[in-house]
Order: C-alpha cells, then structure tokens, then sequence
C-alpha cells in the first residue's frame, strides 16, 4: 500500500475499505481472562475509547509519536473525522496489553530467515518490542537529522515524507527494519482501530462506519447488498449499541 496523498487517502477509505469485512470481532488481540490468559471465546469488554486516556503501555515520548503517526496516517478533514479524534491511539496502546501485544499466540521459535511475506513473520520481536524499538528509532533519526527534534515535533509534511521513505525502503536504520515496523504494525493497527467495533478502544462513536455506511454487527441486511444506494440505518456496535 502506496502512502498516498490527503484526498487519495480518504478515497481509499471511504471507497475500497467500504466492501471490505471491517474488523468488526477480528482484531490484532484477545482478550485476556483474570489470570492474564486469552479468551477467545469472549467477547472483548466493552470499553469504547474515552477522554484524557492514560497510556498503560507507551511512555509520553512513545505516546506522542503514537498520537502523531496517526495523524499523519488518517488526519481530520472535510469528508470524515481523524484517527486521533477516533481515538484510535487508545486502541492500539490497549492492544499491547493484550496477548497481542506479548506474541503469546505465535510461533515466535527461531530459525528467523529473510523471506517473503507469504511465509509469514520473520522476527523475534513481539508488537510491544517492534513499537518500542520502531519509535526509538525514528526518533532517534529525527533527532539527528532534524536538530534534536523528535517525530511529534516535526511538520505534517516532514512527517509523512519520512513515513513515505520508510514505506518506500529509501529510509533505513542499523538494526531495526523500519519498513516491516510501519508496514506490518503501526499501519495495520491504524487501520483497525479506525474500523474497529468501538468495544476495542478506536472508531468511536462508530464514525468510521457511519462515513462509509458500514451496518455494523446488525443481524441481517441482505436486502441492500448490492443496492445502489446507502445504507439507510445506523449501524450497531457487538454490544447492540446504535450509532
């Protein structure tokens, strides 16, 4: 996926995503039981995203970068609200508290080889160690070629053509894969969390499903499939919340 433009981005949303299976229960992390195990079984609890969030995994320099990315990736603007004001920076901070966030459902056993994608993940790190790694990186190249400024410090133009030189591959660092850390997490979980049922922390309000007419979890809509014309009804979130 080609980092594209303010207008070309908000296309893509509002029209392929729109006939996509948006992430309504199938999200990056389970819940866990009491006993820190995962519950697959379980719906997630109900905890839509919420003002003045304190992170419970990213540090304030973490957490700035976190709010800033997003932004950046999916940023306010005439035609539907922004993955910050969707609180999406609250979905993907709660979902390194989740067994997501630990790997504790990979197979996360060496030999880790250079490969193509279709063969899966090739890594080590755990989401947490690819965010925690990921933004002490780009920070750190902010810093020295920014005059000591870090990512959230920078213009939305500086920043999303850096995050287009990482997707690109022109922009890279000394240990640290910076294109499969924007690629395959910060990107996704972007994503997800826009799209999310709001129970996962993002799309709040469920915005994100209004703007592209999505149903929701609703029962059956079977007679507007293929209607050329919008949804008529609100949709409804997994816990029968409407929107």
């Amino acid at each position: 996926m080609t980092l594209p433009n303010d207008r070309s981005r908000r296309s893509f949303l509002k029209g392929s995503l729109a006939i996509a299976p948006i992430a309504v229960v199938g999200i990056s992390g389970a819940v866990a039981t009491p006993n820190g195990q995962p519950d697959p079984g379980t719906p997630p609890p109900d905890r839509p995203a919420v003002e003045n969030y304190t992170p419970g995994y990213f540090t304030p320099e973490e957490w700035a970068f976190v709010n800033a990315a997003c932004d950046v990736l999916i940023p306010k603007d005439s035609v539907g609200p922004g993955a910050v004001e969707l609180g999406v920076p609250q979905y993907i901070d709660r979902q390194m508290q989740t067994p997501y966030g630990d790997a504790s459902r990979w197979y996360m056993q060496g030999p880790f080889l250079p490969a193509e994608a279709e063969f899966g993940y090739q890594s080590k790190l755990t989401p947490k160690e690819q965010y925690r790694l990921g933004i002490r990186a780009i920070n750190g190249y902010c810093r020295e070629h920014f005059g000591g400024k870090t990512f959230a410090e920078l213009t939305h133009a500086q920043q999303t053509d850096l995050f287009k030189k990482i997707e690109s591959g022109a922009l890279k660092v000394e240990g640290f894969r910076l294109k499969t850390f924007f690629e395959g997490f910060l990107l996704v979980n972007v994503n997800e969390g826009y799209f999310c049922d709001p129970s996962y922390g993002g799309n709040k309000d469920m915005a994100a499903w209004k703007m592209i007419g999505y149903p929701g979890v609703r029962a059956d809509y079977l007679e507007f499939v293929g209607e050329a014309r919008p949804y008529p009804y609100a949709p409804v979130s997994l816990y029968g919340k409407r929107g």
